[in-house]
């Protein structure tokens, strides 16, 4: 039997298949040449580009061969428990000490998130210990080939990225939210996925202010994306979350230049959904006095957006919306009544389809209010919502920007 020291003859080895990967694929790891019955803790440990480390574990015990699968053994603890392939990955949490208000995001796309593994001896204290074994993962959102291209013209501003091969591709307008600025990395992964993929950097651009929003975001589908020689120009969709998708309901129902161009064929998809609310401030400045703080002094907007949503006059008219769509809301959102609109939107259309999921972290910071936003959920569940959610979205525009007779795209 080998024996941990001088004695033992081979030293564990741990092993990630694949190594470097997109990060919707699933990893193992394995490490062997372990003692039979063995307690070790598996860790990942991610240092993150805002410069704050990330750390997720989980304990086991090698079998009979001495041999820990991640992706077929139980964790006794840790940050996960039960069998978990991806569990040093999903519960991932700020390391002991950190800030508060923390949120994980990839900012350059252009290079891999790093995580590395080790494997250690036992259970209690194993940060103190020298790992047995490491290895590192690369988890990428841009596949080989994808083109990043920074487009800045017309008034434009954000990034295109485009699939390899000759295309021509299907297209997305991809909108994040406020407060969070130009994000990529969900179109990075589109496009590697196979779609153009455009993120939109609609707040901080000069030239946007109220009376030309509706121009700035048709130059931006017109001009930007249909007339794009790599793009099929009547396969066009719009991917909003928060803030976002607050813009893709108000382009879909109300603009007649994209209704007259793509005549119903646009496909879209929308992730946290809210309905319109009035762009005159003071509506919702009015209503501040009810945002809710919890006992970690984390701010909920849900009570006073209740508020807003049950005017009818803050809401869009989304009967006016005739073309598919697939809501993803959150049902424990403390951030905003996610399902209560969810439903409302999904009677209006008759024809909508609904994909529910939790939010993300619990809380982080919002930079433009300069507090710490309640968002709730919890990490478990978030983590098979978002697999199950990203499963289904890719499947609806596999079916409505794909399938449909008349497209032409080649992959």
């Amino acid at each position: 039997q080998k024996r941990w020291g001088n004695l033992q003859a081979v030293p564990p080895i741990l092993s990630i298949t694949p190594s470097r990967a997109l990060v919707d694929e699933k990893f193992q790891v394995l490490v062997e040449n372990l003692p039979p019955g063995c307690p070790v803790t598996l860790h990942s440990l991610h240092h993150s580009e805002d410069k704050d480390d990330w750390e997720a574990y989980g304990h086991y015990v090698s079998d009979h061969r001495g041999v820990v699968s991640v992706t077929e053994d139980l964790s006794f603890g840790g940050t996960y428990t039960g069998k978990e392939p991806m569990g040093l990955l999903w519960s991932m949490r700020p390391v002991p000490g950190s800030r508060e208000g923390l949120r994980l995001r990839k900012i350059n796309v252009c290079t891999p998130m790093l995580v590395n593994i080790s494997v250690h001896s036992g259970h209690e204290d194993f940060r103190d210990r020298t790992p047995l074994a490491s290895a590192l993962a690369e988890r990428w959102y841009m596949a080989p080939g994808v083109k990043r291209i920074d487009i800045n013209k017309q008034g434009v501003q954000g990034t295109l990225f485009i699939p390899p091969g000759p295309g021509p591709f299907p297209t997305l307008l991809d909108m994040w939210g406020g407060g969070v600025g130009l994000l990529e990395y969900r179109s990075a992964l589109l496009a590697s996925r196979g779609y153009v993929s455009f993120s939109l950097d609609y707040l901080r651009s000069e030239h946007l202010s109220a009376d030309v929003e509706f121009k700035y975001f048709e130059v931006c589908a017109i001009y930007i994306l249909m007339n794009h020689p790599q793009v099929i120009p009547d396969r066009v969709g719009i991917l909003g979350i928060s803030l976002g998708s607050m813009v893709a309901f108000n382009l879909t129902a109300y603009s007649t230049i994209i209704k007259v161009n793509v005549v119903g064929k646009i496909s879209f998809l929308f992730d946290a959904v809210i309905l319109w609310i009035d762009s005159d401030e003071t509506v919702s400045l009015s209503h501040f006095h009810k945002a809710h703080f919890d006992e970690n002094n984390y701010m909920s907007w849900r009570s006073f957006a209740l508020d807003l949503i049950a005017d009818p006059s803050n809401n869009v008219e989304v009967g006016r919306i005739n073309c598919p769509m697939l809501l993803v809301n959150g049902c424990d959102d403390q951030n905003w009544p996610t399902v209560e609109t969810a439903e409302e939107v999904s009677d209006a259309l008759r024809h909508g389809s609904q994909t529910r999921g939790t939010p993300d972290n619990q809380g982080s910071v919002t930079v433009c209010f300069s507090v710490i936003l309640l968002w709730g959920g919890h990490t478990k569940a978030h983590s098979d919502a978002q697999e199950d959610s990203w499963r289904k979205i890719l499947s609806f525009l596999q079916l409505h920007l794909y399938h449909s007779p008349s497209v032409k795209a080649k992959l």
